[in-house]
């Protein structure tokens, strides 16, 4: 990649690239992914070209595949990271131990442990910590105890609004080290959100301020200003003065313990903003609620301009109740959100893209880690590491934008897979 040798890493359950994001970020050359959806895949292509995707399901991947069809061959792997499908655990859905969808949890361990990576980094939801699903938790960590690796004991629910996104989002990371190594700490909290109070808000407030929604996304163009998003999702357009936050994101190469490699970027392109049609009576419904509310008939969230945002949501597949999950409203603007909005709230840089239609990029971003939360935990590791790091001078080039505005049929055809590898959608019924 550059002049200097940067610790490797491999991404599980990539999706389009949240966590490959933020251990990039942090350091690492994320070399190997692994994605059974070919539209993340594409994404994540365009997004990673230098990173070799395996689009198909981990169940079906062996650690040698891994190696070979990326650039790792027969090299040391530093860290191993992904977030095993967790709808079994899921507070929102059902909890079942024997939910089969669980069974990509014991995958996750089969190639770590085949990978012998030094390290590794598992996500889930917090509902995995909870009543009788700690036992399965407990399992895991006693597999991996089993097979020479440590656990840190004291696993931890990590919410990215201390992590300076402006997002209320609690994910469990799961810490662990081949026997001999020292483990990482859990990553100190760097913001401080004043709307999610508590037990220890006197003790967090000196901290700096978590970005608000508005700081996130006050300075994007108005996309009802500009008519032609109706029919694709970017247009040349005029942004407003940024904030400290939203200003790192439009920079291409922005802070200085950002160690992700640049890309090229036109400042004054805004991408991923397909506008939406509501119909005059949503519209009238929208501007009535009150911000930070819920909107009764659509149940859709109004944020607060100086809030944090509520979870981001994928969604559920058509067999499961909804199409897809509802995109907030805006603070000002009666219409739902944008997925570059949506992308801000979650810490993408505006580099970034997601697939052209709004299903396929809010789900995107909803399925994803925020990258600045990846971010703190990948650090943690480049800390017990110790290796020396700069910033790439490279500037990578992105994938062909074609990429971006495949079907689900040619991109199954691109990878060689099943159309069929993802349930198809029908058209909501809203």
């Amino acid at each position: 990649m550059n002049g200097t040798t940067r610790p490797i890493g491999v991404d599980l359950f990539a999706g389009a690239g949240g966590m490959t994001l933020g251990f990039e970020q942090a350091g690492f050359d994320v070399l190997a992914a692994v994605e059974l959806d070919p539209i993340h895949c594409a994404t994540h292509e365009f997004n990673f070209p230098f990173c070799s995707v395996l689009c198909q399901s981990v169940a079906d991947t062996n650690a040698d595949e891994i190696r070979n069809l990326s650039a790792i061959g027969n090299r040391e792997i530093d860290v191993v990271f992904g977030g095993p499908p967790c709808q079994g655990f899921s507070l929102i859905g059902k909890r079942a131990l024997d939910d089969p969808r669980n069974s990509l949890v014991f995958h996750f361990l089969r190639l770590v442990l085949d990978l012998k990576p030094k390290y590794f980094v598992m996500e889930n939801v917090r509902g995995l910590t909870l009543g009788k699903h700690q036992k399965f938790l407990e399992e895991i960590i006693e597999k991996f105890r089993l097979n020479d690796y440590e656990i840190e004991e004291n696993y931890k629910v990590l919410n990215a609004a201390y992590y300076g996104v402006p997002q209320n989002r609690e994910r469990l990371f799961l810490l662990g080290c081949k026997k001999g190594l020292t483990l990482p700490r859990y990553p100190q909290v760097i913001t401080y959100p004043a709307t999610l109070s508590g037990k220890n808000s006197s003790k967090l407030s000196m901290f700096p301020a978590c970005p608000t929604v508005w700081d996130a996304i006050g300075d994007l163009p108005e996309v009802e200003d500009y008519p032609e998003l109706l029919s694709k999702d970017w247009v040349i357009a005029e942004y407003g003065k940024p904030s400290q936050y939203s200003g790192q994101l439009r920079n291409p190469y922005p802070i200085e313990d950002d160690y992700s490699y640049r890309r090229p970027f036109n400042s004054q392109l805004l991408t991923s903003s397909l506008g939406t049609q509501h119909t005059l009576e949503s519209i009238k419904r929208f501007a009535g609620t009150v911000a930070g509310k819920i909107e009764p008939i659509s149940r859709f969230h109004k944020l607060a301009p100086q809030g944090i945002c509520n979870t981001l949501r994928a969604g559920t597949a058509s067999n499961r109740g909804a199409f897809t999950s509802p995109r907030p409203i805006h603070p000002f603007t009666p219409r739902c959100i944008t997925v570059r909005e949506a992308a801000r709230l979650h810490s993408y840089p505006d580099w970034f893209r997601f697939h052209v239609t709004k299903w396929h990029g809010c789900r995107q971003i909803g399925n994803s880690v925020p990258p600045l939360l990846a971010k703190a935990v990948a650090s943690e590791i480049i800390h017990v590491l110790n290796v020396p790091l700069q910033k790439p001078a490279e500037i990578w080039q992105m994938g062909e934008e074609k990429l971006l505005q495949l079907n689900m049929s040619q991109a199954a055809k691109l990878y060689g897979v099943n159309s069929q590898v993802i349930e198809p959608r029908t058209k909501s019924k809203r």
